[in-house]
């Protein structure tokens, strides 16, 4: 089965090519200290706003720190914040997804209910909302993009669970005694992980365009920690003199964001049975 998957996968070239782009993206964020030419936070009075360069390959900052650099160490920021804030929206939606779908009735209408009003509130203001009551800080931004971002996978999770609770497997193992709790997380649940797999990916990538958003704006990760949207707010500031302040980190979320969906969609279209047939 993993087999038939990679080959169906590894014959997609943009599939693979957003693989490429991902793992790149983890190697670069887990060897951040080592690749960084300079330390990210060190301040060079003589070198402030100075353009790409031999010794600056994407320029400084408005502080004379090494853009680069802060790229390299932002890369680590946002891939923990996406993989964290997935993991908790994951966490949520598979299982008010999965007992809303196995059990139906009342516990669907109101765990439905309940996704339906979420969905109600626009996501990103709402976050907005809910930070202007914490603290500013990165675990308090993974948290909240987590807790609000898991409604579509509840419902994703639910479709397979409806779908799959009738199966043959789901019916003997129901015969032979096999208890609820035994049934969703050890005969269904394996078998909706495709899925759920699709839902994670492109969920990363939403995490951190959503951070990025929350960087820009100064609600995010917060200064002297790099990250790639607080880069972009300070070349929002001197967007007529340092182009680059904008174009790089810019530049790391598009290839970031279109590496993850690429990603996704590849998995999607490897793990769809209907294209087992052709």
């Amino acid at each position: 089965m993993l087999a038939d998957f990679w080959k169906r996968f590894r014959k997609n070239p943009l599939a693979m090519a957003g693989g490429v782009i991902v793992l790149s993206l983890i190697v670069l964020s887990l060897l951040a200290p080592w690749l960084a030419p300079y330390d990210p936070a060190a301040v060079d009075l003589r070198n402030i706003l100075a353009p790409p360069s031999a010794d600056h390959w994407f320029g400084t900052d408005q502080l004379g720190r090494d853009v680069l650099s802060r790229m390299i160490h932002g890369a680590g920021i946002s891939m923990k914040v996406g993989f964290v804030a997935t993991g908790i929206a994951l966490f949520i939606g598979t299982v008010l997804g999965a007992l809303a779908g196995y059990y139906g009735g009342w516990v669907d209408g109101l765990i439905m209910r309940f996704v339906d009003l979420m969905l109600c509130f626009p996501t990103f203001f709402l976050i907005l909302a809910v930070i202007a009551f914490l603290e500013p800080s990165i675990w308090n931004i993974m948290a909240i993009i987590g807790i609000t971002g898991w409604m579509g996978i509840a419902r994703l999770v639910r479709a397979d669970f409806i779908s799959l609770r009738e199966r043959d497997f789901v019916q003997a193992a129901r015969a032979m005694g096999a208890g609820d709790l035994r049934i969703i997380f050890l005969h269904i649940l394996p078998n909706a992980l495709a899925s759920i797999l699709v839902a994670a990916t492109l969920g990363v990538a939403g995490a951190i365009l959503t951070e990025s958003a929350l960087s820009f704006l100064g609600i995010g990760v917060q200064p002297p920690t790099p990250s790639w949207g607080n880069i972009l707010t300070a070349g929002k500031d001197n967007i007529d003199i340092a182009w680059w302040l904008s174009l790089y980190p810019g530049l790391a979320i598009l290839v970031t964001v279109l590496g993850y969906n690429l990603l996704g969609e590849g998995i999607r279209d490897a793990a769809d049975p209907r294209l087992r047939s052709r």
